[in-house]
């Protein structure tokens, strides 16, 4: 037996003591298939997170919120497996209290809660920066939408122009808005005429500004002809007009030099249909060096002389731009382009038909023939005699379609007009 002292230091020593529940390792040597198996379902259960994290990641690229969305709730549900597992394995191997295993539990608990925390305001903010760069996206994305809106529409313009039509209704690609008849023709050769009339205009007030002596001009374009009044000297400059704007338009290319012409009646009828209704500037915005950008820029320089030119700006810096190939967006040169238009739509419908529409011109000095021509003055006082009247100038071409006949425009010269 021990002391009475000795008991008593004895008892404080072991009060003084910690006390410990059974080891890990006993406890794990006790049961090792249970511990096996919980090992072999935490793997599964990490290796299942990898899947699905990897499965999250996948979802975004390319971007796809149902696929995040189903990825994001199996990792969650990884992550709660994995919680259950931890929480089973501290139930049944509980480590050596410290102080108070409620406390030391809580603690645990605490540090779990903060570390999923992180975890998912980690993902939060990730979710954040995609969700913006998405928002990017999609604002770039609605940009390109209403360029290719724009683009289409434009697109569909130039297709029905062409003769090819876009409505579900239509069954026929090659649907034409227009039909090919000698109407058509007729009232193309009338748009032209009126072309020539109205260029004509600002380039004798231009003449005049200039300070030109447009008697003087007129006679030099045709010296021979007596006019009934002096205001009908404008006609010599739509003749002088119509002689250069019409110059080799009995040739298929029209004096253009090109290498892809496509000489079938379909490709002149669409060339028509393609610019018939659209500006003749934007059209060679599009494609300056066009056969159409060509034949104006020839028909530029042969109608407007440099000295005209030069006298009408002070220099010829338009002339060298349009040699350079380009096409200005001044007043005078767009108002040209609406000649040329109309003188280039005449031609391809022309070339359209079969047998093609040929076209004759008429002489100073001819006889006039009511058959082939027309005056453009109507007011004519005629002669008594049997002297038939003289063709002073042609203002416009006439032309065979067919078995029929439309009447050249022609200035009768020497003649009379009623009052």
């Amino acid at each position: 037996m021990l002391p009475t002292g000795a008991k008593e230091t004895q008892l404080r020593e072991n009060n003084s003591q910690k006390v410990h529940p059974q080891p890990m390792e006993e406890a794990m040597n006790q049961n090792p298939e249970a511990m096996e198996t919980l090992i072999s379902k935490v793997f599964t259960n990490i290796s299942s997170l990898k899947s699905a994290y990897i499965q999250l990641q996948a979802a975004h690229t390319p971007y796809d919120p149902d696929k995040i969305h189903t990825a994001d709730k199996l990792v969650i549900s990884e992550l709660k497996n994995l919680s259950e597992l931890k929480h089973f394995y501290r139930e049944n191997n509980p480590k050596p209290v410290c102080v108070s295993p409620q406390d030391s539990r809580l603690a645990a608990e605490i540090q779990e809660q903060q570390s999923l925390l992180k975890t998912y305001e980690v993902m939060v903010k990730k979710f954040q920066s995609e969700i913006q760069n998405k928002d990017s996206e999609i604002h770039q994305l609605q940009q390109q939408i209403e360029e290719a809106r724009q683009k289409r529409a434009k697109l569909e313009k130039n297709l029905k122009l062409r003769g090819l039509s876009t409505k579900e209704s239509e069954d026929e690609i090659g649907f034409f808005p227009v039909d090919l008849t000698p109407d058509l023709f007729t009232s193309a050769v009338e748009a032209a005429a009126k072309a020539i009339h109205d260029f004509s205009k600002p380039l004798i007030n231009m003449m005049k500004a200039a300070g030109w002596d447009l008697d003087a001009a007129a006679n030099s374009i045709e010296p021979d002809v007596v006019y009934a009044k002096r205001a009908h000297k404008k006609y010599a400059f739509e003749f002088y007009i119509c002689q250069r704007m019409f110059s080799g338009f009995e040739q298929e290319n029209f004096s253009v030099k090109s290498d892809n012409i496509t000489v079938t009646k379909e490709s002149f009828f669409h060339q028509f249909l393609a610019l018939r209704e659209m500006d003749p500037l934007d059209m060679l915005g599009q494609n300056p060096d066009s056969i159409f950008g060509k034949f104006c820029r020839s028909k530029y320089l042969v109608v407007v002389h440099p000295k005209m030119e030069a006298s009408f700006f002070g220099n010829l810096d338009q002339r060298n731009y349009v040699m350079g190939g380009g096409h200005p967006r001044t007043p005078f040169y767009q108002a040209f382009l609406k000649l040329t238009k109309s003188i280039w739509l005449l031609h391809r419908l022309a070339y359209s038909f079969e047998p093609n529409v040929k076209v004759f011109q008429v002489k100073g000095g001819s006889e006039f023939s009511d058959v082939y021509m027309e005056s453009v003055v109507k007011n004519l006082i005629m002669d008594d005699n049997d002297e038939k009247p003289k063709v002073g100038l042609m203002v416009m071409p006439g032309f065979w379609i067919g078995g029929s006949v439309i009447q050249s425009k022609v200035y009768l010269s020497g003649m009379k007009v009623a009052e």
